[in-house]
């Protein structure tokens, strides 16, 4: 499932950079920053990263998931500070679901 997900968001990734000035690193793979103090994402570029990645997951998975839901957003240990950490993230909320 995680590597699912990681198509997942390398995809939405990808297609986020063709509306970015700075692209996301999507060649680093799990490493690629996205939010926070490397990250290249904006507050609006992450909200864009968060519905999108929210939407191909539902399609993907029939669950819906919501990502931001208060407790996620510190930025120490924010799941949105790489692509691996939010995949990781993504894969814990669909596992609970199943529970």
């Amino acid at each position: 499932m995680r590597d699912e997900i990681i198509a997942i968001l390398l995809k939405v990734c990808n297609e986020l950079n063709e509306q970015l000035k700075n692209k996301i690193e999507i060649g680093k793979g799990e490493q690629a920053p996205l939010f926070g103090k490397h990250g290249v994402l904006d507050s609006l570029g992450l909200v864009n990263l968060i519905v999108s990645a929210e939407s191909e997951v539902e399609d993907k998975f029939g669950k819906s998931l919501m990502l931001t839901d208060g407790t996620s957003l510190p930025e120490a240990n924010s799941p949105f500070r790489t692509i691996g950490s939010l995949a990781y993230y993504i894969t814990d909320l669909l596992e609970d679901e199943k529970q």
